[in-house]
């Protein structure tokens, strides 16, 4: 954990990838104009068919910053995806506190509470599906006051945010009990974050490990939910501790084979390896609306799994997955080879080293080694 500190200190510090830019927002629900902090995914303007997930941030002043530098930290090692990092600034000492006002009787926003939400759902919401290419999944996130303001959204019978990371969230009247009963009747994908700290505010230490029993007691299939409690951390301190782990509990889908997925998982398999791999991206584009081509290290891996089974026959069928996305290269005709070549029918398996070698090389594939190992065939059939 020390060591992902560290990277968000020197991502945050030295400017790579996209910057954000500060665009001033007026709004009428809030009859004033708002500061709002905006990061495009450097891939952004280089493929415009593509859509992002979009991370909104409130306290954009002081919660920005390290957000962006965890996604550009698991961006780098492939393990996050790019976002659309939208920030709303809350910066005068009372702004926060009027932002997520919420009436003690009912417990929902008041006042000015009412106008801030509104211009999130009805004004900045639309504002950016409009002007950016923005994915169905949806993240918010607030600490302490902020992080109890979000709830609001999952009141909602069809809520806009699909995602919530509420860290040490301060509740509104009754939302201890509110949050557990809407997380376990949403029917649609939900996923939820909540951390508090040892050094945390006794009272919300209190009531956040309460409403963490609660939710742990549901049985909804829809929820994805992850809790922790640092050990050693402050209120403030637990935000960087915090902030990783929700990133990596949400996209955990979208993270490329590890080993440990390798040896505990795939390998274990009688059959079906090329399935498992399709079922991955399958779920990554019906969880989190996110449509990739398949990693070419998560071929290589599938291509191990049915080595060390000898499952050759599924060759062909990886052959045909690398085809769909690899089509122009060496890597659907290499799993042919390859298949033909521990069946021991070297002559096809010639055919198709030499098929390969027409082809673009690609990963650690390229023209010297489809000719060498055609050569190998050449002489196995002798």
């Amino acid at each position: 954990m020390r060591l992902v500190q560290i990277a968000l200190i020197l991502l945050c510090t030295f400017p790579v990838f996209s910057q954000k830019k500060i665009e001033t927002f007026t709004s009428e629900k809030l009859g004033a104009d708002r500061e709002i902090y905006i990061s495009l995914p450097s891939s952004y303007e280089k493929d415009n068919k593509r859509n992002y997930p979009l991370l909104l941030v409130l306290d954009a002043e002081y919660l920005f910053d390290p957000f962006q530098g965890a996604i550009r930290y698991g961006n780098y090692w492939d393990d996050l995806p790019e976002v659309i990092m939208v920030g709303i600034t809350q910066n005068k000492n009372q702004e926060r506190f009027d932002d997520s006002n919420f009436d003690e009787e009912t417990g929902l926003p008041d006042a000015a509470g009412a106008n801030f939400f509104d211009f999130i759902g009805t004004e900045l919401m639309p504002y950016l599906e409009k002007t950016y290419r923005i994915a169905p999944f949806k993240i918010i996130a607030g600490h302490d006051t902020t992080a109890g303001f979000i709830n609001f959204f999952l009141y909602k019978e069809n809520p806009v945010f699909n995602a919530y990371i509420a860290l040490s969230p301060d509740f509104a009247t009754d939302m201890e009990n509110r949050i557990p009963e809407r997380l376990g009747v949403i029917t649609k994908p939900i996923y939820y974050y909540l951390s508090t700290a040892d050094g945390d505010l006794k009272k919300m230490q209190e009531n956040i490990k309460g409403v963490d029993t609660k939710i742990k007691a549901l049985t909804n299939s829809a929820l994805n939910y992850k809790f922790n409690d640092f050990i050693g951390a402050s209120h403030y301190s637990l935000v960087l501790h915090s902030i990783p782990n929700a990133l990596y509990q949400f996209f955990a889908v979208y993270q490329p084979i590890t080993s440990t997925e390798f040896n505990e998982k795939i390998v274990k398999l009688e059959y079906g390896y090329v399935e498992y791999l399709k079922q991955k991206y399958d779920l990554l584009e019906q969880s989190l609306n996110i449509k990739m081509p398949v990693r070419l290290n998560d071929f290589r891996a599938i291509e191990a799994a049915i080595v060390k089974n000898k499952a050759y026959n599924e060759f062909d069928e990886l052959s045909i997955l690398a085809d769909k996305y690899y089509g122009k290269t060496m890597l659907p005709d290499y799993f042919m080879a390859t298949m033909y070549e521990r069946k021991e029918d070297f002559k096809r398996a010639q055919r198709y080293y030499l098929s390969a070698f027409q082809k673009e090389a690609i990963y650690n594939l390229d023209k010297d080694m489809m000719y060498d190992k055609s050569e190998e065939m050449k002489q196995m059939q002798k």
